[in-house]
């Protein structure tokens, strides 16, 4: 396994910071990975090098805003609006994507918590830039990881205090807003990463949790006539960010249009890539054993 650092030129010009994790031979599948709020791509323990050793090429980047892609304190937290993350979205996945299909190599999309949401929004919502004819690329799966559909009770804020954040962001969308997270695994080494830095702007912050009640409001009428991808779903059981119930009412309902399988993993909390080490090692073969499947399915139809 091999990591190698770049760029990715994001649509309006913007240099996002990109890595990616090689195998050692030619990969069997590759996968976008989409990080969380206030999260980079740096942080994910074990999950990248064990599936690059396991035949899985792993291809990420800091969102706007996030981790190495800002340019200054005052752009810390500035996602944009939902046409801006999944415009940047879309543009990362399909330059991989053009690799990935002249290879013949199964190509997975997975998202963690706010980027749970996220790629979730790609695949499914009618505005989403993955849904126009002529621009969609070709993805074998998706992987959603305890994703931002609804906030758990613990992490909710008051309705007049997002009353009030969504009239802020109307008329001041990049103002910026402290808002942090409460997580009971890696806290520590969370708070020693300068990078993150759980600050977001107040138009971002609105846009995020849009995209979360889109999702939590989702209904079969609403999935009519659309390809509903293999889809992964896991959520710690204990998570206290992002709402386990909702996940799990998601899985569901999309189980009944398409392959959809949802895993609970007992005891764990937000970030299961980063949980303790038998449950971390569970989660991380759980991947790889999904993904690989998966590619088999995909391959034998090459």
């Amino acid at each position: 396994m091999s990591t190698e650092e770049g760029t990715h030129t994001l649509p309006d010009g913007l240099k996002a910071y990109s890595k990616a994790w090689k195998t050692t031979e030619s990969p069997r599948a590759i996968l976008v990975f989409i990080h969380g709020f206030s999260d980079h791509c740096n942080t994910h323990y074990d999950l990248f090098p064990t599936l690059a050793a396991s035949g899985i090429e792993v291809r990420a980047f800091d969102q706007r805003g996030w981790g190495r892609t800002f340019n200054g304190l005052k752009d810390r937290g500035n996602s944009g609006s939902t046409t801006v993350v999944l415009a940047d979205m879309h543009s990362f996945i399909a330059s991989v994507a053009t690799q990935a299909q002249a290879q013949s190599i199964p190509l997975f999309l997975a998202g963690h918590s706010m980027g749970g949401g996220q790629v979730l929004n790609y695949v499914l919502h009618p505005d989403s830039p993955y849904r126009q004819a002529g621009s969609q690329p070709k993805l074998a799966g998706l992987l959603v990881l305890s994703p931002l559909i609804a906030l758990d009770p613990a992490s909710r804020p008051w309705g007049f205090i997002v009353s009030a954040g969504r009239v802020v962001a109307k008329l001041l969308p990049r103002m910026q807003r402290h808002s942090p997270l409460t997580q009971k695994s890696v806290i520590a080494d969370f708070q020693a990463d300068d990078l993150c830095h759980e600050t977001g702007t107040f138009g971002g912050l609105a846009g995020m949790l849009d995209r979360g009640l889109w999702l939590e409001n989702l209904s079969k009428n609403q999935l009519e006539g659309v390809d509903i991808l293999p889809m992964w779903l896991a959520h710690g059981d204990q998570d206290r960010i992002t709402s386990h119930p909702a996940t799990k009412r998601l899985a569901e309902l999309l189980a009944e249009k398409g392959d959809v399988v949802f895993t609970s993993y007992e005891g764990a909390y937000h970030k299961l890539q980063a949980e303790l080490p038998d449950t971390r090692a569970q989660f991380c073969r759980d991947v790889s054993n999904w993904i690989l499947g998966k590619s088999g399915e995909n391959q034998s139809k090459l």
